[in-house]
């Protein structure tokens, strides 16, 4: 059995806290930003964690689990 391959493009937008728990950037956050708040983009920095629902297929994407 071959090795899994990591999805070329998950690698680049998650990754993996020391305690195992998956983060990603914010949407939103890159044209049409004078409509919105400085508190809202400042916001969009910040990452954030990836929802149960989808973190099993995130996880296997990037090469866990």
């Amino acid at each position: 059995m071959p090795k899994m391959k990591t999805h070329s493009g998950s690698k680049k937008r998650f990754r993996v806290t020391g305690t195992g728990k998956i983060m990603r950037g914010k949407a939103y956050k890159s044209h049409i930003l004078t409509k919105k708040s400085s508190k809202r983009k400042r916001n969009f920095r910040h990452e954030t964690g990836v929802s149960a629902a989808d973190a099993k297929n995130v996880a296997r994407n990037i090469g866990l689990r």
